[in-house]
């Protein structure tokens, strides 16, 4: 029996959803189960966790900036004190098996995991696994993946094709089209474009939004806009300014069910997670990949689903001028919005997070 977990993600929400839905099916195998997650201080998951009802521990590890900075240098101190805090942490707790979903804490666990001798696994989101996942794999018993054709990085003994955990809310959404617009505050005769840039937001996708703010006004599209917290103040003044009553903008969306829903047409950001819960959605989507992105795996990832005649492919240069006009082709092409939704959903891997778990019971037994 599946009993005491730990897992460890965090930093951005294509970390912590994954963890998240993970718990989540562990919880629904097993509701007496015990389930730490490890997470790093400072970041998002210190919040979004216990919101979920799940308990954390924090560890003080950052990474490495691009740029020369102080915090490099005091990098190695941090880690080693991550590892050693991580090594008590899975001392204490004395989980049978730890999961990494990657991000800054996901490192120190499961190196100090897998030296006591727990095993471990790695939930792998992208086509192209970051240094991280690359060296842990050495050590893990299982390496849970999205995409085709990561034998070249992982031991192809260790690889599950389990597709990226989605939360329930979203896999199995409820909402009507209609009340989800209610929702909104939005015309049921109106399109809908829905447009993130990750949960903490995206510079170039919201240059687009606000570029684009008059031509979507005098065409009629509405928009669901999540801007990230730092940008949302000049979003909202722009919003103001533009006159604009078709646009709908949050610093963050809790109810992402219904915003998914909502909408005819998602812009947002690359990541695998977003794929994923655009795929299980069906909708058609533009893609913006963050060139900065580790191995520049979100370009990879977008053009996978590109590939598949499932989404429209927007470099971050051209997003602040494109965007409007792109979109607003595309929202004037039924029969193309047909196409790619029909290609999302056949890309669509569900119950990712049950099969998930079915490794963690197969090694624990």
């Amino acid at each position: 029996m599946l009993n005491k977990v730990i897992i460890s993600g965090g930093g951005t929400g294509g970390h912590i959803f994954p963890a998240l839905a993970i718990a989540d099916a562990i919880k629904a195998y097993n509701p007496q189960a015990e389930i730490l997650f490890v997470g790093a201080n400072g970041r998002m998951e210190m919040e979004k966790v216990p919101q979920a009802g799940y308990r954390i521990e924090g560890l003080n590890i950052t990474g490495i900036q691009r740029s020369l900075s102080f915090s490099n240098l005091l990098f190695p101190f941090r880690l080693l004190h991550s590892l050693l805090k991580a090594r008590s942490i899975v001392k204490q707790f004395k989980p049978q098996v730890v999961v990494g979903t990657g991000g800054f804490a996901s490192g120190p666990t499961l190196f100090a995991a897998s030296g006591l001798n727990i095993p471990t696994v790695i939930q792998e989101q992208n086509s192209i696994p970051g240094i991280t996942n690359s060296r842990l794999a050495k050590r893990a018993i299982k390496v849970c993946v999205a995409y085709p054709g990561l034998e070249k990085y992982f031991s192809p003994t260790k690889i599950v094709m389990t597709g990226n955990p989605v939360r329930k809310v979203i896999e199995h959404n409820t909402y009507a089209k209609s009340d989800a617009l209610q929702v909104f505050g939005l015309n049921p005769e109106k399109k809908t474009v829905f447009v993130y840039g990750g949960s903490q937001g995206a510079l170039a996708v919201n240059q687009g939004v606000l570029n684009a703010l008059n031509l979507w006004k005098n065409n009629n599209i509405q928009v669901i806009w999540q801007t990230g917290k730092s940008f949302f103040p000049k979003a909202q003044q722009a919003v103001l300014e533009s006159g604009a009553e078709n646009i709908r903008v949050f610093a963050f969306i809790e109810n992402m069910p219904a915003a998914y829903a909502c909408s005819d047409l998602v812009v947002c950001r690359a990541g695998a997670i977003s794929i994923s819960e655009i795929c299980v959605s069906g909708l058609p989507s533009v893609l913006v990949p963050l060139p900065t992105a580790a191995e520049d795996h979100q370009t990879k990832n977008a053009q996978a689903l590109v590939q598949a005649g499932a989404a429209v492919l927007l470099s971050n240069q051209d997003a602040p001028t494109a965007m409007g006009s792109n979109v607003l082709d595309m929202i004037d092409n039924p029969e193309l919005l047909k196409a790619l939704a029909q290609g999302a959903q056949k890309l669509a891997v569900k119950d990712s997070a049950n099969k998930i778990v079915d490794v963690l019971k197969e090694i624990v037994h």
